[in-house]
């Protein structure tokens, strides 16, 4: 009697300690930077993770959105960051109601194209054309800062009806004015998905890198989920993809009518109709300063100040399509807006902190 005792004390406390042990390893709590699980998604995509196919590879999370699948098209193995709209600076106490600036990912760009039933399920973004289904005068503007709004909105649902403004400056604004990137975006301040500060006000950002920026997005501006653009995936390298379009000068306004693709309106990669846009640098080539006169023989990429964020350099054509492995200046024969280094991406401001 004794004996089976001891023996089912010894087999309950057996039980009890698995229990613990599988408490402790297993939790249903996410640990600090852990996404948020999106509709259709499998389990917690990590932040970051749902931009994975950023480098061609599968996806750790799904696209921004939370459509269960990654921005190449192949099965995601998490939820896409934010989808939900719980605070992805939970882990570093940031405020995120004031989230009103971002660089839109490769990945969420690539969804709304698939969604919106481009060429190739979207694999290659938008290029240069970015009426999203908007038609007539100003319709690439209002496309973009429509693509803007989508994609705050996936990230952070209510985000969405803050007023977006691509930051691109177009020949025509839809009554016949040209329009400057600078003066579309409104008065600031803006502060990223995190709560991070990237700029008081049009003073502030009108700098060569965006003045009074928290240092830890200031050579390294993050996308709709607050995430590193450079490496959207922590858990792959780096990508070269800091080419954003802007169409505009080093100051933010309009570099010239060749510079926009036709008001943001053409993706066909015929230069002679379409000019080429010019972009900027959400994060430098060289933190220290420009590197005017880089673009060799024939003014390869019309290269200017590297460490620019509204005007670095110009691209080799309007063509949707990207290029994320550094191998120098855009390739003149490419035509597409990736082709330096990057995927068609632009900025977006939110009119309300």
């Amino acid at each position: 009697m004794n004996l089976r005792l001891v023996s089912t004390v010894w087999a309950g406390l057996r039980q009890a300690s698995v229990l613990l042990l599988m408490s402790a390893c297993g939790g249903s709590e996410a640990p600090p930077g852990a996404g948020v699980a999106g509709a259709g998604a499998a389990g917690a995509g990590s932040v970051g993770g749902a931009q994975s196919a950023e480098a061609g590879g599968p996806a750790g999370g799904a696209s921004v959105g939370g459509s269960g699948s990654s921005a190449a098209g192949s099965p995601a193995s998490g939820g896409s960051v934010g989808a939900s709209g719980a605070a992805s600076g939970g882990a570093t106490g940031a405020t995120t109601d004031k989230f009103s600036f971002f660089v839109t990912s490769w990945a969420g760009l690539q969804r709304l194209a698939k969604d919106f039933g481009l060429p190739n399920n979207g694999a290659d973004g938008f290029g240069g054309d970015l009426r999203y289904g908007e038609t007539g005068a100003g319709a690439g503007l209002r496309g973009a800062d429509k693509i803007c709004a989508t994609l705050a909105e996936a990230s952070m649902p209510g985000a969405g009806a803050k007023g977006w403004r691509a930051f691109l400056s177009a020949s025509d604004d839809g009554t016949g004015k040209p329009v400057n990137a600078i003066d579309r975006v409104g008065t600031g301040p803006w502060y990223d998905r995190l709560g991070r500060l990237f700029g008081n006000t049009v003073t502030d950002i009108a700098a060569q890198r965006p003045t009074n920026a928290d240092p830890a997005i200031k050579n390294d501006f993050p996308n709709e989920d607050g995430v590193p653009n450079q490496q959207p995936d922590p858990t792959l390298a780096a990508v070269d993809n800091h080419d954003m379009l802007t169409g505009s000068d080093a100051t933010g306004k309009l570099l010239d009518a060749t510079s926009n693709c036709l008001n943001w309106t053409s993706a066909e990669g015929d230069t002679a109709k379409e000019g080429k846009p010019r972009v900027g640098h959400s994060w430098p080539r060289n933190v220290g300063g420009g590197m005017g006169g880089m673009g060799g023989p024939g003014g390869m990429g019309d290269m200017g100040d590297m460490a620019n964020w509204m005007s670095a350099l110009t691209e080799s054509g309007c063509k949707a399509g990207a290029n994320l492995i550094e191998q120098g200046p855009p390739m003149q024969n490419a035509v597409t807006v990736g082709s330096g280094g990057g995927y068609g991406g632009f900025y977006c401001f939110a009119l309300k902190p």
